[in-house]
């Protein structure tokens, strides 16, 4: 297992100091009895209220790159309190990552009340995904009733010799990237819902080759 160790202190007063010190050291300790492989310890002084964390992105990005697959915290107060953490819980849980803690010496066990506000969550992103489908339905109408060719699309460059060119309205995944600021995997999800059996690396060339043209 690979993992980021997060360790955060609220303040700059020296005691806080001292706990960050000991946060490092028990976790590094941790860490080698669990035989995990420590890709990086972050150290940050932040209110656990504030998401506009140094830290927080950076550890974000390791996991969205894929270089590690796990997060080694003392316990779950250090990655942030209120709706910050409930955000960043539902952030991980998105990318599948495995939380340990050191307090509760493994997994993360979250509390009741936190898992029913996370499957809440979860319930209302099901449904902004839905509305998005709807508006990428009612796109394609649109855009057919104006007119719209999909041959125009059929360039073939880039495919194989007698590879057929994967179809799906480019217009609408550039106004959804643009005008929604939707990621190209929840593109790529959305599209897949509809029927369209394309991958997010076809979804993210095409439309560099839209924004190219």
């Amino acid at each position: 297992m690979k993992v980021i160790i997060y360790c955060r202190v609220s303040t700059n007063k020296e005691t806080q100091e001292v706990s960050l010190v000991r946060q490092r050291e028990e976790l590094i300790e941790h860490a080698k009895r669990n035989q995990f492989k420590v890709i990086d310890i972050i150290e940050e002084q932040a209110s656990g209220y504030d998401i506009d964390r140094d830290g927080i992105f950076k550890m974000l990005k390791y996991f969205s790159e894929h270089q590690a697959d796990g997060l080694l915290i003392q316990d779950e107060t250090r990655l942030g309190r209120g709706n910050t953490k409930i955000a960043l819980l539902h952030q991980l849980q998105k990318m599948s990552i495995t939380i340990y803690t050191a307090i509760q010496d493994g997994e993360l066990e979250i509390s009741d009340s936190d898992s029913m506000v996370l499957q809440i969550v979860s319930i209302v992103e099901e449904y902004q995904r839905k509305i998005h489908n709807i508006k990428i339905k009612r796109g394609m109408k649109r855009a057919l009733s104006r007119g719209y060719d999909p041959s125009k699309n059929l360039t073939n460059k880039d495919e194989a010799p007698g590879r057929k060119r994967i179809e799906f309205p480019i217009e609408e995944v550039v106004r959804l990237k643009d005008n929604n600021n939707m990621t190209f995997e929840e593109i790529t999800k959305t599209l897949n819902g509809l029927g369209y059996n394309v991958s997010k690396a076809t979804v993210h060339r095409r439309y560099k080759e839209h924004q190219n043209a």
